[in-house]
């Protein structure tokens, strides 16, 4: 096969998997790749089916393997099957051993981050040598810690030499909608374009759109694309927690949305939050009864 050729598939399964086509990279004829791109192609295969909930399926392949990045794929498979001390004690091994490994950054960087091991995955991370995935892991992280400022310095950097590139657009499109203002439109535009178009269209760019037309106070174009995300996958979490959100604003009651949610996904971070809120609530409210019955 032409190299170019080959670089070339290996692109399009990256794209897939980046615009939530889990099913079309499980599927893609990955028979002519040469060697150096099977690997790859293997990592983001045995990746999008853990997401669409095979992680057992996964950590079975992979026992056993020796391979930094197949070790590392099923580190991530084990946290999303619920076992996250191993997953992170392989992934804190692979960060002493193999920190020079792509995957490795990514994805023992995600399991440490998911643990709560920020730090520890920012220094992994960090040791990327032009890695996107690495990149808009770092974006990510920056964001949850509220630091706005070092996810748009990371988004700056990465565009000066990726400019065209998928995660560098999502990546900016995510810091700007914590920025707001006219980067609310911007990010609309780049999830629309992904939504509308027959070939990227996935509930994962359905409900980054509808996120967007939040933002804008677009509200019936926000319900109008998760119910097509919902109609897609009636399972998908994060289409249902942004729909209860929606439905919250509409000033509608979100307990049947919720009480799916926590039969579909009960760890949701979603679920956790609201949980503490709750009861935090409550215990405010207690202050306040107290002095009423007085």
């Amino acid at each position: 096969m032409d190299p170019f050729s080959a670089e070339g598939e290996l692109l399009n399964i990256h794209n897939h998997f980046h615009q939530g086509q889990w099913q079309e990279v499980v599927d893609y004829d990955t028979a002519g790749l040469s060697p150096e791109n099977a690997l790859p192609a293997r990592v983001l295969s045995l990746r999008a089916q853990i997401a669409l909930g095979q992680a057992e399926d996964v950590i079975a392949e992979v026992q056993g393997e020796d391979e930094p990045a197949l070790i590392a794929v099923g580190a991530l498979a084990q946290l999303v099957a619920g076992n996250e001390s191993e997953a992170v004690k392989t992934a804190e091994e692979l960060a002493e051993v193999a920190s020079d490994n792509a995957t490795v950054q990514v994805l023992a960087g995600t399991v440490l981050q998911a643990a709560g091991k920020s730090e520890e995955a920012l220094a992994l991370l960090s040791q990327h040598q032009g890695n996107l995935e690495a990149v808009a892991l770092i974006i990510q992280i920056h964001l949850e810690q509220n630091r706005t400022d070092l996810a748009l310095k990371e988004v700056t950097a990465a565009r000066r030499w990726a400019q065209d590139s998928l995660l560098v657009n999502l990546a900016e499109s995510w810091v700007g909608l914590r920025v707001g203002g006219e980067k609310y439109q911007q990010a609309f535009y780049v999830f629309e374009e992904l939504a509308q178009a027959p070939s990227t269209s996935s509930v994962q760019s359905l409900v980054s759109q509808a996120i967007a037309e939040i933002h804008l106070g677009r509200l019936e174009e926000a319900e109008a694309a998760l119910q097509k995300a919902i109609e897609k996958d009636p399972k998908n979490a994060e289409a249902i927690v942004n729909t209860a959100v929606l439905t919250v604003i509409s000033g509608k009651d979100p307990k049947d949305l919720i009480s799916t949610l926590s039969s579909t996904a009960p760890d949701h971070v979603f679920l956790k939050d609201l949980e503490e809120k709750s009861a935090l609530f409550d215990k405010a409210a207690t202050k306040y009864s107290a002095k009423a019955a007085a």
